[in-house]
């Protein structure tokens, strides 16, 4: 397919109007993605509104032209790669907060809106939206929509399909979906909004949301403590949660050559714990008051240690130690100081994780001796997150380890992806973690939605357009 002509970027600026069009050396200034180099495409349109959104892809679903969404370009699986055939259409204009509702606890905002301004905006009302990630202040929330972004508080809050109420999407032919719902029971028929949220922009463009939020917490407890293996990691999962009455908000395993790497030098990052453990757990805990909630912190974790489940531990007194305790865990790219990464999210059960780890060390050395591995990770929502680098045999490994990670997966039922969806990279390896027959029906979603095939084209699944 060629580039969009010079007629259909004329027709784009007519309704866009010139600072809604961006082309040229602008254009290829940016990134689309972290792992990757500059965009190809050739034109970039910025809408203002939803109903500017509407005309341009009226006006590209009517000629066939392929169309890719950019929110924060956050991603880690190329979803918002763009070929020069490709038309990008980024929603950051659309940045808005339109409304905080505190009686009812919602919230209404633009696709745009970047996630950290939201948590932001909910302090300031006194309430809380839980969603948190490291891109934070990248990360849109049109692309927390998009890929049903999932972060550190799941273990409580759940991924972003359990704090979205309402969604306005627009189709492919330029229909406006308002499906956006402040209420928490809504059973009129079917639930619409799950159809685009971590469909990645392959079935429509959401442009507005009702965000649900919550009471913000009166106490912030953290610990960071270190575990002889991970049986004990799992057994002290069990009690923590248990004796924390529902307050555990994040339970972050880092193993120890991912904690060796962020605390040591060129990193900035100090060990808070000594090295040398076999694995170190983050505990976070949310709740209303401060001294009760760190007693109980205090008791659960003196359990843990009497039952020989934590060999060393570390409670937060302040902010700055709190930071000094998340800093190794957020600190991903010292993994990068041994030259490029393969960078895999991966869930399974719990009991499936060591023995996956096992075949995974195994496999890595078999297939690509010197590959250095690298994993942490939610753990307690079954996320996995998996670095291996392999230094100048990057590209050249890149199958083998894919393999590697991905394979293991299909015995125990996992899923090649738990947070950043399939994109490009993971594609070929959708069939491990969905049937036939629910790859079809996303098909049939998708041929009914996009007849034309022109939504972020060749992601998730290749598809015909009609």
């Amino acid at each position: 397919m060629p580039v969009p002509n010079d007629q259909l970027v004329t027709d784009l600026r007519a309704l866009v109007g010139d600072r809604g069009i961006v082309t040229g050396e602008s254009l290829r200034a940016r990134t689309y993605d972290p792992l990757a180099g500059e965009v190809r495409a050739q034109v970039l349109v910025r809408p203002r509104d939803t109903a500017q959104v509407s005309a341009v892809l009226r006006l590209c679903h009517s000629r066939g032209q392929p169309i890719v969404t950019h929110g924060g370009l956050s991603g880690l699986v190329y979803g918002c790669a763009a070929r020069p055939e490709d038309l990008i259409v980024s929603l950051e204009a659309m940045n808005r907060i339109e409304n905080v509702d505190v009686p009812g606890r919602t919230m209404r905002v633009e696709a745009g809106v970047v996630l950290q301004k939201v948590q932001e905006e909910a302090e300031r009302f006194d309430l809380m939206f839980p969603l948190d990630l490291g891109g934070r202040g990248s990360a849109t929330i049109g692309g927390n929509i998009s890929t049903n972004a999932g972060g550190m508080r799941v273990v409580r809050y759940g991924m972003m399909r359990s704090l979205v109420l309402g969604v306005e999407a627009v189709l492919a032919d330029g229909t406006v979906l308002g499906s956006l719902n402040r209420m928490l029971k809504n059973n009129a028929g079917y639930d619409l909004k799950q159809l685009f949220i971590g469909s990645e922009g392959t079935l429509g463009i959401v442009t507005r949301a009702d965000l649900r939020l919550v009471p913000r917490p009166r106490s912030h407890g953290t610990a960071l403590v270190a575990c002889p293996d991970f049986d004990a990691v799992a057994k002290l999962l069990s009690t923590v949660d248990a004796r924390l009455g529902g307050q555990l908000s994040a339970f972050e395993v880092m193993w120890p050559e991912f904690y060796q790497v962020t605390t040591s030098p060129p990193a900035l990052n100090v060990p808070v714990l000594p090295h040398g453990s076999g694995i170190y757990v983050l505990i976070e805990s949310l709740g209303a008051d401060p001294q009760s909630d760190t007693e109980r912190l205090e008791s659960a974790l003196g359990e843990a240690m009497e039952a020989g489940l934590i060999a060393d531990a570390a409670i937060a007194k302040s902010d700055l130690e709190r930071r000094a305790m998340w800093a190794p865990r957020e600190d991903v790219f010292q993994t990068r100081r041994f030259g490029p990464t393969h960078n895999f999210d991966v869930s399974m059960a719990i009991g499936d994780m060591p023995a996956y780890l096992d075949i995974l060390r195994r496999g890595l050395q078999k297939c690509v001796p010197g590959a250095r591995l690298f994993v942490f990770g939610h753990v307690a929502d079954g996320n996995l997150h998996i670095i291996v680098a392999v230094g100048e045999a990057h590209e050249a490994t890149f199958e083998a380890v894919e393999r590697c990670v991905y394979e293991p997966l299909r015995s125990i039922a996992g899923s090649i992806s738990a947070e950043h969806g399939i994109g490009l990279e993971r594609k070929a390896y959708l069939e491990i973690s969905r049937s036939p027959a629910e790859i079809a029906i996303m098909r049939a979603l998708k041929a009914a939605l996009d007849p034309r095939g022109i939504l972020n084209p060749g992601k998730v699944f290749d598809v015909q357009p009609a």
